[in-house]
């Protein structure tokens, strides 16, 4: 059976058709295209929203931390101050109380009849532990008369404890400045003890510090270990 050749209108008909097929065809292309590029778009809209997120989140923690660095520097500070400042304060009382200290053993000079008994003690103890036939006094100026009877007392009594002898010589050397006492030294100049008042009250303050400290402002936290 032979087919018979299409007539204009059915040509016309059959490229309505095809033309009609294409544009869907296209529609829907167009359509899957728009789809797909919607969630691509969404997609990286979202993938730069999370990542602008993420970057404020960071600036934001960055500024915080240094927020937080900043305020504990700032308190550091402000503690080493205070600390520094109680400090200084306890050493000016301390300083007054020794201040105090000093004014009475520049009284004890003045009191003859004590001031002589306080030579007479530490001379006699120097002998002791000198213990040489001969020592060298020193002494302040004023004090050579003073120092020089007490120097005897003290020979005297010596004698008396050791059986033995000690001459001395006393010399207005130490510096009128001081608050008294004397120095002495053995007549081989190998053994030199200090025994002025000044002396004697710093080691006192020394050796008493810990405990004045402790007595007035409290044990220290800080200290785990005693001697």
């Amino acid at each position: 059976m032979s087919s018979r050749p299409l007539n204009d209108e059915e040509v016309l008909n059959q490229m309505n058709k095809m033309v009609a097929f294409i544009k869907q065809e296209a529609l829907e292309k167009a359509r899957e295209i728009r789809v797909k590029a919607d969630e691509e778009f969404a997609i990286e809209k979202a993938k730069l929203v999370k990542q602008e997120q993420l970057a404020i989140d960071a600036q934001h923690e960055k500024r915080r931390k240094g927020v937080e660095v900043a305020q504990k520097i700032a308190q550091s500070t402000l503690t080493n101050k205070s600390r520094l400042k109680l400090l200084h304060r306890r050493e000016e009382h301390l300083q007054d109380l020794f201040s105090t200290s000093r004014s009475s053993i520049l009284s004890l000079a003045t009191d003859e009849g004590r001031y002589v008994q306080f030579l007479e003690g530490v001379i006699i103890q120097a002998y002791l532990q000198i213990l040489e036939p001969s020592v060298t006094v020193h002494s302040r100026k004023q004090d050579v008369d003073v120092v020089s009877r007490a120097s005897e007392s003290a020979a005297t009594l010596y004698k008396e404890i050791s059986g033995r002898d000690v001459e001395f010589e006393v010399q207005g050397t130490l510096s009128d400045e001081g608050a008294g006492g004397v120095k002495l030294i053995s007549g081989t100049r190998r053994i030199t003890l200090d025994n002025t008042l000044d002396e004697r009250l710093r080691l006192l303050e020394d050796r008493m510090l810990p405990e004045i400290r402790k007595d007035l402002f409290g044990a220290n936290e800080n200290r785990k270990f005693y001697t």
